[in-house]
């Protein structure tokens, strides 16, 4: 667990990565969850038997449901003491390299790909998520994040 204390620390991080995290198992309910809060009821997410016979021998989980793990394994990377609040600004380009099957283990290594001051206090990032699966050769996601991190003003005298 890498922790920053300061906006400096954060500047300083650029080119540096993290992790990768522990490994988190990704189970059906799981994935049947999202699938009721998306809608998204495609067989090959939540048929186990047909998927079983289908292109990936088994269930996987949607592409969106493993790139909304991001902010869940990045709790396990690094923290910013002393901000006041951290938002998601967006994301620059996001890729499914790799199904991730259902019943298998996810961790995330990030790479700070750029920090910039923003007014009101803040930092942004930009950082590059890998999202592995064990057993697999490719990552199942590579997202660029944008993210800003607020910290206390400094008081004016």
């Amino acid at each position: 667990m890498r922790t920053f204390a300061s906006p400096a620390e954060l500047i300083a991080a650029v080119g540096e990565t993290i992790g990768p995290g522990p490994w988190h198992p990704i189970e059906q309910s799981r994935v049947d969850a999202f699938a009721g809060a998306t809608g998204d009821h495609q067989w090959i997410h939540t048929d186990p038997q047909r998927a079983a016979a289908g292109p990936f021998g088994g269930t996987i989980a949607h592409g969106y449901l493993t790139l909304s793990l991001i902010p869940w394994l990045m709790r396990d990377l690094y923290t910013v003491a002393g901000a006041r609040m951290g938002v998601n600004y967006g994301l620059n380009k996001v890729r499914f390299p790799a199904p991730l099957r259902t019943g298998r283990s996810v961790r995330a290594s990030a790479t700070i790909a750029e920090a910039t001051p923003v007014s009101g206090g803040g930092v942004q990032l930009v950082v590059t998520v890998v999202i592995s699966s064990d057993g697999g050769e490719k990552p199942v996601c590579v997202a660029e994040t944008v993210s800003r991190v607020y910290f206390p003003e400094e008081p004016t005298a």
